[in-house]
Formats: C-alpha cells, sequence, structure tokens
C-alpha cells in the first residue's frame, strides 16, 4: 500500500529504515575514522520518525545553535540530507585535522568550514553509497551546503522543500565515541513520499 505521509509506516517498514540507519551510520564512523586518523566509533543509532518541534527538541532545541551540511539527492530518491555538527563534533574534526578547537561557531574562519563541509559531505555520502548498494538504487547528490544558525532555521529548509506533502522527517541520531567520550552525532534523511514509497518497495516491505 502506497503511504502518504510518514506517520502511515507500518513497525516492519520502521525496522527496516532502522536498519538501513544503522548500516549508513556505522560506514559513517568508519570513513569517519580513517579521515581523522583516530578510532572512533558510534552507538547504536536511534531510527525516529518525529515532527517538525519534536526533531528539533530531539536535537537539542530550536534556539540552540548549531553547523548543518545539507546536501539534496536526485536521481531514483529526491529529498534532503543534513548533517547536523554541534559544537563538540566540531572540536573533535578541527583538533584532528587542523590541530586547534573553537569556543564559538563565531571563529569559524574559511579553513575551518572548509574541514566541516568535506567532513559532512564524506559522512552523507558514505551513508548513501550504503543505501544506495543496500536497496540497489541510484542516488546522486549535490554539491554540500554549510550553515551556522539555529537549529530551528536550519531545519525548517527541509520542512520547506517537503513540508506541503508531510509534517514529518526521518531523523536518525547517535553518538560517536572517541577515546572514551561520546559526541553527539545526528543525520536527517528526508526523502520525498514518492521516494519514500519507491525505496519501500525495492527493500521489499512495501507494495508501494
Amino acid at each position: 500500500m502506497t503511504i502518504k505521509s510518514y506517520d502511515e509506516l507500518t513497525s516492519l517498514e520502521i525496522d527496516t529504515l532502522r536498519e538501513i540507519g544503522s548500516i549508513g551510520t556505522g560506514n559513517a564512523a568508519t570513513a569517519l575514522s580513517q579521515i581523522l586518523k583516530r578510532e572512533i566509533r558510534i552507538t547504536q543509532p536511534e531510527v525516529r520518525i518525529m515532527g517538525y518541534n519534536e526533531a528539533i527538541e530531539w536535537i537539542g532545541g530550536p534556539e540552540h545553535v548549531t553547523a548543518g551540511v545539507l546536501v539534496k539527492m536526485g536521481g531514483q530518491l529526491n529529498g534532503i540530507m543534513l548533517s547536523v555538527q554541534q559544537l563538540e563534533f566540531v572540536n573533535l574534526v578541527l583538533s584532528s585535522m587542523l590541530g586547534c578547537e573553537i569556543d564559538s561557531y563565531e571563529n569559524l574562519g574559511e579553513l575551518e568550514r572548509s574541514a566541516l563541509v568535506e567532513i559532512g559531505n564524506i559522512m552523507i555520502s558514505t551513508f548513501i553509497n550504503a543505501l544506495s548498494g543496500l536497496a540497489g538504487v541510484d542516488v546522486q547528490l549535490t554539491v554540500p551546503a554549510f550553515a551556522v544558525d539555529m537549529q530551528g532555521a536550519i531545519l525548517a529548509v527541509p520542512m520547506a522543500e517537503y513540508g506541503g506533502m508531510s509534517d514529518y522527517l526521518m531523523t536518525i541520531g547517535g553518538n560517536f565515541v572517541f577515546e572514551g567520550k561520546q559526541v553527539p552525532c545526528h543525520l536527517l534523511l528526508s526523502p520525498d513520499l514518492r521516494s519514500l514509497n519507491f525505496l519501500l518497495a525495492k527493500l521489499g516491505v512495501s507494495n508501494g
């Protein structure tokens, strides 16, 4: 049956998406570990279908300032994927790649921004490559865009793009574990509803 909104997903479909999320984030953590040349793993990711306001609260609240790397998907799947980079994650990347840390996003220069875009793009690309391989779909990605803003404003982008079709987002969250310390990691995958139905059908859990 073709679903018309994210909140119509069955438990089997959500479990399947959760498995995809687990494999994708695991691959992203491996890629990050190789780039930063540090042992990094990720906790079991939590995959949830949430409304816009609930998703914002889940990743820290609407007025919490964060960085985001956003990529649009095309090809057989259309939609948006967003890497939310909170300050602990930013400093893990910057200390490993550039030997520096920042106290505030206001201190990000061009070099630091470029490093964060590169890391965000690699994590997203690795995740999407895992998804493409598992589902047998072709997905093209745009050049990544980078923004620093309140989380409410950053999350408004996918909702403005697809909010007319659904008030829900698929959120994937976990923690990177580095030297015994947990660093929050959030990825938001928002395929449009046609693409979501196509993906579920390719995964064999939907007749859409």
